[in-house]
């Protein structure tokens, strides 16, 4: 009943828009034309949740997705924003949470808050992403450096499709570019408390404030997490994966006359997680006993990360920025964890050296010319360049305990220990013009380079317990590589008398190459080049707003070819990836937004997405041994996934007072875990519900996530090890705005 249900609220989604879609262009754009366009950046809701006065219409979005502020509903791409409004409505706590209600796009992690994000069929299991993540202007260089929680947001912007023209290397599948609120001339702040079962807590708070108006702002903001573990170790009958953490924004704004500003930001984050990857070996294991585990190496996670940057702006006959950033993390496990997920004393990992080793430190710079936002010139245009370096000493130490004949090593009581310094260093020239042809045609070329060189040098040690000395296995060696990379965009964009926008793009994505690292398979030789990962990208899209604004409705379709695909080999028992360029990958799929109010106070929105994607060649060698996994789906990509949100709202005559009720149903498609199509996940439904008391700028919200509590797959390794997704979870949230 409950699957039967949601497919007739589909097939009804469908025909409302097919209906809509018959309306007379003279009556759209009538309508259309009652709206004033905005054309300066504000933290615009899309439908507020507590406003005394409820909107009967949409609001219009502004976002900055082509590095200037324009009309969402007029950006010839596709783009999914949620407003700070929005982020709370749907409690977006951490990144990951986006996965389902963003159309094609899958995010997920093993347990240790490294998320791995897929969009339209383009994934990585890797710690170069295919998804790039920017916060507030600065890239998130990788996997090991960006802050995984979310608060304090003005706005997030869901780019789709590659955006490498303008955000460069690692987002061939697409950009997610989170905004944070930034202190202006108003006092304001905010309180956040939040409860819940598993003694979930959620601790926030903020003030912005200027200490001299029109000249000196400063803002801070403060997160605290914290929470039982959803697993259950059998081997203590104790929490395993119990996390905490602790966040901060900080920011100085300083305005120097009319033309300069300078914005200083710094954020960090520690986190500590008591069982960072609770995983089951065996799907059926996995749902016979869920959240239970059996593991005999207990040990702590600590996470710290820093993110600093300074931004110079200046705004004149032409807008010049300047973007400079630190990031650090300091990644350990208090003692070795454990590598063989069972009670046994077999395998270990160990990588507590000291903060000399595991310390990643990346800088960037990024400077940026373009067409001042009030240029009466039609022509918009943006050049800028971006240097980066990163810096990356690893070592780790696989363990072998008493018990490790079990696993046929054929020894126990040793340790193979490895040590690796890495060293990329890059820079990348682009720029991007748009041009009118006509009143209604518009043309918009991209074009951008990048330059990459990595160095690398490996060594690897044997120890035999409990002697301290260790042996040199794999003598000190070194390699490097270098390579560059051309990524071209065009688009046309044609906007209809009646407002409606109809675009076709091409551009070409890419993701950089590497170095292998030193494994213990003799078979996957260290300091191995890699390529980089490009592909060539068709999007045709749609947009348009009816009905005076009470109806937003965007579609499009893709069609993408990646060629020298990277493959990710998880490599055992060291837990490193070797990666080869086996592949070619094939995705096709189409993609649907629809927003509507139809009655004042009732809001209702719908995203679907479809992709098919297969790889056309793949040849994966393991063991010695060659599989051909042609035809094969790839790792993290649901065939489909569709979400559909309804809200009420409504407000007291007096309008303090308000209540509001809020439903969204999540529904996820076949997705599998592994190249061999082996490990899947049929497809499952999530609700999540919430019921909420505003009083003036007051709330109390009563929410419940995975309502029904569905057991589902979120994340697997190809060799079996099984996460599941988060079961059950309701609380209580209070919110206070000032």
């Amino acid at each position: 009943m409950y699957i039967r249900f949601y497919r007739i609220l589909h097939f009804t989604m469908l025909i409302f828009i097919a209906s809509c879609n018959l309306l007379s262009a003279q009556t759209i754009h009538n309508a259309v034309n009652k709206q004033s366009v905005k054309n300066k950046l504000t933290s615009i809701d899309t439908f507020p949740k507590f406003n005394a006065n409820n909107p009967i219409h949409l609001d219009e979005v502004m976002v900055t997705a082509q590095k200037r502020t324009e009309l969402l509903q007029k950006v010839p791409m596709c783009i999914t924003v949620f407003s700070g409004n929005e982020v709370e409505q749907f409690k977006l706590w951490k990144n990951k949470d986006i996965s389902g209600i963003v159309p094609n796009l899958y995010s997920a992690d093993p347990g240790d808050d490294r998320s791995i994000t897929s969009i339209r069929g383009i994934t990585s299991t890797s710690y170069d992403p295919t998804v790039a993540t920017y916060i507030d202007g600065v890239n998130q260089f990788n996997l090991d450096t960006y802050i995984p929680v979310l608060f304090d947001v003005d706005r997030i912007e869901v780019l789709r499709g590659p955006q490498g023209t303008l955000y460069g290397r690692n987002a061939m599948g697409g950009v997610i570019n989170i905004i944070t609120k930034q202190p202006t001339n108003d006092v304001a702040g905010f309180a956040e408390l939040s409860f819940g079962n598993f003694n979930q807590s959620r601790f926030a708070f903020g003030l912005k404030t200027p200490v001299v108006k029109n000249k000196l702002f400063v803002g801070a903001s403060f997160l605290y997490q914290g929470r039982d573990g959803y697993y259950t170790n059998d081997f203590n009958n104790r929490s395993y994966d119990r996390q905490h953490s602790f966040s901060g924004n900080y920011f100085l704004k300083y305005l120097l006359n009319e033309k300069w500003h300078i914005d200083l930001n710094i954020k960090h984050f520690g986190g500590k997680n008591d069982g960072p990857f609770p995983l089951t070996v065996g799907l059926e294991d996995a749902f016979a006993t869920p959240f239970k585990l059996n593991q005999n190496a207990i040990t702590k996670m600590h996470d710290n990360t820093l993110n600093t940057s300074l931004a110079i702006h200046y705004k004149g006959r032409v807008d010049f920025s300047s973007v400079s950033s630190f990031q650090q993390n300091y990644r350990y496990y208090s003692t070795p964890i454990d590598g063989d997920f069972s009670p046994i004393d077999a395998i270990a990992v160990e990588n507590n050296y000291g903060r000399e080793w595991n310390n990643i430190k990346a800088y960037t710079q990024e400077f940026k010319i373009s067409a001042p936002a009030s240029a009466s010139n039609k022509l918009k245009w943006v050049v800028g360049t971006y240097l980066f370096n990163q810096n990356a000493p690893v070592k780790q130490a696989t363990k072998f305990g008493i018990d490790a004949n079990l696993l046929m090593m054929g020894d126990s009581l040793f340790a193979l220990l490895s040590t690796q310094q890495s060293v990329k260093k890059g820079f990348a020239l682009y720029g991007q013009i748009t041009y009118p042809i006509n009143q209604n045609l518009t043309i918009t070329v991209g074009l951008r380079n990048d330059f990459e060189h990595q160095q690398q040098s490996v060594t690897g040690f044997y120890q035999h317990d409990p002697s301290p000395d260790y042996f040199i296995s794999f003598p000190d060696t070194a390699a490097a590589i270098s390579y560059s990379a051309f990524s071209p965009k065009i688009t046309f964009d044609y906007t209809f008398n009646n407002g409606a926008v109809l675009y076709a793009s091409y551009s070409k994505g890419y993701r950089t190459g590497g170095l292998s690292p030193l494994s213990s398979d003799p078979s996957q030789p260290p300091l191995v080049g890699y390529k980089p990962e490009f592909s060539n990208n068709l999007e045709v899209g749609y947009k348009q707003q009816l009905l005076q604004n009470k109806l937003s409705i965007n579609l499009a379709a893709f069609y993408a070819r990646i060629y020298n695909a990277q493959v990710p080999t998880l490599i055992l028992p060291d837990a490193v990836t070797v990666t080869t360029n086996t592949g070619k990958l094939n995705s096709t799929g189409i993609e649907a937004e629809v927003k509507a109010i139809p009655l004042k106070g009732l809001l209702i929105q719908y995203a679907a997405g479809l992709t098919d994607a297969k790889y056309a060649k793949l040849e994966l060698s393991q063991q010695n041994q060659s599989n051909d996994l042609s035809e094969k789906r790839p790792v993290f990509t649901p065939y489909y996934n569709s979400s559909l949100t309804i809200q009420y709202a409504h407000n007291s005559r007096n309008k303090n007072i308000g209540t509001y009720i809020r439903s969204t149903l999540k529904n996820i498609g076949n997705t599998y875990f592994d190249l061999h199509n082996t490990l899947l996940q049929t497809p499952y439904a999530l609700l999540n519900v919430s019921l909420g008391l505003t009083v003036k700028k007051s709330t109390i919200e009563i929410w419940s996530k995975n309502t029904l509590n569905n057991k589902y797959i979120a994340y697997a390794y190809d060799f079996g090890a099984v996460h599941l997704g988060d079961p059950l979870l309701f609380g209580l949230t209070l919110t206070a705005k000032f």
